[in-house]
């Protein structure tokens, strides 16, 4: 979600007026319930330890999904400036920047994974996973992928 909130800068009300079309009313009300299932992963400052329903975690994996198709030019566009970083860096270190605020202010630091994150030696290849993993899971069987990605994870 991360990655998605990086792309979209109105990720939160993006995400709660996609449940809303995708009729999630029941499992993701509001913004503070989505904020709440979010705040379960370890990572966060913030974390609860919560135990997550399997119908809230597909809820999170179908919007996570639908909000990747929609954000695919973007994603791709950022894919390329990576590729091509002489001649278009622009969108690639937005990108990258915003990342890694976005993780300082939502992320514990101090934790050994997210010290991986925003070490420049080695973000590089999380971001792009990331972005890859977001545009692959933006096809038809794409909340089919994620899910067994996660679940696997």
């Amino acid at each position: 979600m991360l990655t998605i909130e990086t792309i979209d800068i109105n990720g939160a009300q993006s995400l709660l007026t996609l449940s809303n079309n995708l009729k999630l009313n029941k499992i993701l009300p509001n913004k503070v319930t989505i904020w709440k299932f979010r705040n379960s992963n370890p990572l966060r400052k913030s974390y609860i330890n919560n135990k997550i329903s399997i119908e809230a975690f597909d809820a999170l994996i179908k919007l996570a999904v639908e909000m990747s198709k929609a954000l695919y030019p973007y994603i791709r566009e950022i894919l390329q400036s990576r590729d091509d970083f002489d001649n278009n860096p622009y969108a690639w270190n937005d990108f990258k920047k915003r990342f890694i605020e976005l993780t300082y202010e939502r992320l514990n630091i101090n934790s050994m994974r997210v010290k991986k994150i925003i070490d420049p030696n080695v973000n590089d290849n999380i971001l792009v996973q990331n972005l890859l993993t977001l545009a692959l899971c933006s096809s038809d069987k794409g909340f089919k992928k994620l899910r067994t990605y996660l679940l696997n994870f």
